[in-house]
């Protein structure tokens, strides 16, 4: 049945033009959300305790824009299995890749860090083939075998390594000659929130992982928030800032904040463009004790 989806509805579909996925894209918003609401309830919650100055009009308003974005994500990441090295960079353009050309000079790996803020799944294909540092991201494997070949395959078709944060040690540990850039997702659920660093994101209390901080520490390695932006429909601009280069000037914890600060600066400047139907508050600090960092 897998093999059947992908070949003969997946990929034919992927190969259509933009013009009618846009079309498809329409006709999913008015199912999704409108029929069947899909985690409506949840989208719902999340955005009317992370703006609860907003009102019940203004809430909406922001939760139909999401699912209209939603739905186009979902025809761009069909798109995603086809695309061309061409259209994935004419739609993903990477603003100021000479930031990361100084590190790479002086033969510095880099952390990436960004969020689930509009279409992630295209950085993943564009912005290889627009830096210079070999990339690689944390991923965990899907449960399904042949999904999992599949989406992996696709994700890394122009450059991007799909390892797990052990694959990823092992590399950064006996491969310094080279110089990588990882990306971390920024705004994913801890799986340790005991681990965790706490602190107020879109104004709740909210357990960030502190794993790209640790392997910045470890590895000496400059930590870049990209800023994902959206310039027209199926068109995206990333934008990197430096958030430190020189760890010994903040405190544990004080890295992580800030390049949480970041992403959250922009969802608040466009919030429909962040996956609200993410459950990313499924626990509380009080659950753990959470107030040990890493060392």
């Amino acid at each position: 049945m897998n093999k059947l989806v992908y070949y003969l509805l997946l990929l034919p579909t992927s190969r259509l033009p933009f013009f009618i996925l846009y079309g498809v894209s329409n006709v999913l918003y008015f199912f999704i959300y409108r029929i069947f609401g899909y985690r409506k309830t949840l989208v719902r919650k999340n955005l009317t305790r992370s703006f609860p100055n907003k009102s019940e009009a203004e809430i909406h308003k922001i939760e139909n824009a999401f699912y209209r974005h939603f739905c186009d994500l979902m025809v761009e990441g069909i798109k995603n299995f086809t695309i061309s090295e061409t259209a994935a960079r004419r739609r993903m353009k990477v603003v100021n890749p000479e930031l990361l050309d100084p590190y790479f000079n002086k033969g510095q790996s880099v952390i990436l860090v960004g969020g689930h803020y509009n279409n992630w799944e295209l950085v993943a294909l564009a912005f290889p083939i627009q830096i210079k540092h070999n990339p690689m991201a944390l991923y965990s494997p899907l449960k399904n075998e042949f999904w999992n070949e599949k989406v992996t395959k696709s994700r890394s078709k122009y450059g991007l390594q799909m390892l797990r944060i052990d694959g990823i040690l092992q590399k950064l540990k006996t491969q310094k000659e080279e110089k990588f850039a990882v990306i971390f997702g920024s705004d994913q659920s801890p799986t340790k929130l005991q681990l965790a660093h706490f602190m107020t994101f879109l104004n709740q209390e909210t357990g960030v992982a502190y794993g790209a901080e640790r392997m910045a520490r470890e590895f000496n390695m400059p930590v870049i928030a990209g800023s994902n932006i959206k310039v027209s429909r199926g068109h995206y601009k990333v934008i990197y800032t430096l958030i430190s280069d020189d760890h010994s000037q903040f405190e544990k914890g004080e890295i992580t904040a800030a390049f949480t600060r970041q992403l959250e600066k922009e969802i608040v400047s466009a919030p429909q463009y962040w996956l609200w139907s993410h459950r990313r508050w499924k626990h509380q600090k009080s659950e753990h004790q959470p107030d040990r960092l890493i060392p």
